[in-house]
């Protein structure tokens, strides 16, 4: 394989170089990962370690296929003891797990982000740091959001920006120097200009909003929505309600396609009615147009549920379509009605992904054909 690699690396180079666009990139988005106390005990081993190794593995396919995976972490890694509602610390190994799952990104403002006071928000930037994962939205102090607002990435080669606040932290304070990104227009509109000084080329706003449990978006959200889209961004993702929301393609003033995701819902918790059960995870494909300016270009969605414990086993997240159990089927059922309804009623322009789940990870070759030539070669 050591003696592979360059010659496979000079083969899609020199394929890369014949088309003129050159790839494209996918983002996938990923909602609430919350650690519940079921969870927390589901996962504990006899010699008190805690596993969560199966959690994600029918779906990490999907997330590695993408070439970056930002997931919304509502949990603190705050050490022990291990809390689930309503003041979160999970396991360090939980963390592991996202990573393992093809996550580069943890999102960290939210109201849950202050669940451990300041000394959890500070432990959980040591832990991201420890496994040298990319975050946002939380920071030891002023001078290292300095350094790291805006957060630009260069992915598949094209620079997109990320900014991530939250309404609130349940009613907890700072009482250290440490910063949370709050919803503030002002700041909000500085961060912006800021990213596209910073040489974005599109700029993506996660946003900790909304009212919990509600299917269609609050009129707080679509004001804010509307003020974040004049400002220029290119792609907001939405994370609180605990239950999806619809999702948007819009354009600007200037024509260019905005997506806009109202909620994702739960990527995976111990919620137990029928909308909590699940969530949605959103690919945003991006290209270049005519002129070889950077553009969202479409975005499909993917459901997934959260299959409770049995027999001594852990939470497993499921693709909705490939869940043939018979113990959990009929909720898992009645989620994916629920949302498909939402989604049919009130998506514009973004369609759910209906190709075949994909069961292992893509090699290199397999991935540039699919992003140069829209399909696997055989």
């Amino acid at each position: 394989n050591n003696m592979l690699s360059p010659f496979v690396n000079i083969i899609l180079f020199t394929l890369g170089s014949l088309f003129a666009d050159g790839p494209g990139a996918d983002i996938v988005f990923a909602g609430d990962a919350m650690q519940h106390q079921a969870q927390i005990d589901a996962a504990r081993r006899d010699d008190g370690m805690h596993d969560y190794s199966q959690c994600f593995s029918a779906v990490e396919a999907y997330i590695d296929a993408a070439d970056y995976a930002v997931v919304n972490l509502e949990t603190t890694i705050a050490g022990k003891p291990y809390t689930g509602y309503p003041c979160f610390s999970a396991p360090d190994s939980y963390l592991d797990a996202l990573v393992d799952a093809g996550f580069d990104m943890m999102l960290t403002a939210n109201n849950h982000t202050l669940d451990k006071r300041d000394k959890g928000l500070l432990r959980t930037i040591d832990c991201l740091d420890d496994r040298r994962v990319d975050h946002i939205g939380t920071y030891r102090n002023q001078q290292e959001r300095d350094s790291v607002v805006p957060f630009v990435k260069v992915i598949n080669g094209f620079r997109v920006a990320f900014l991530n606040y939250t309404y609130g932290t349940n009613g907890i304070k700072l009482t250290t120097p440490a910063k949370v990104d709050y919803i503030d227009r002002t700041l909000m509109r500085g961060d912006i200009s800021a990213a596209r000084s910073a040489g974005a080329e599109l700029i993506a706003v996660c946003i900790h909003w909304g009212n919990e449990y509600e299917l269609l978006p609050a009129s707080s959200q679509r004001a804010l929505a509307d003020f974040l889209i004049d400002e220029g961004v290119d792609i907001i993702i939405g994370s609180h309600p605990h239950v999806i929301q619809p999702m948007e393609m819009r354009y600007n003033a200037q024509g260019r396609k905005v997506l806009l995701v109202y909620s994702l819902g739960n990527f995976i918790s111990n919620m137990k009615t029928r909308d909590t059960r699940g969530g949605a995870m959103v690919k945003v494909s991006l290209k270049r147009d005519a002129d070889g300016r950077a553009v969202v270009d479409k975005a499909d969605y993917r459901l997934v549920f959260t299959v409770p414990p049995s027999d001594g086993g852990n939470f497993r997240l499921v693709p909705v379509e490939k869940y043939y159990d018979a113990t959990w089927k009929s909720q898992c059922k009645a989620f994916e009605a629920s949302a498909e309804n939402i989604f049919i009623h009130h998506n514009v322009d973004v369609l759910r992904d209906t190709t075949s789940f994909p069961d292992k990870k893509m090699s290199p070759i397999d991935r540039f054909f699919l992003k140069t030539f829209g399909g696997l070669q055989k």
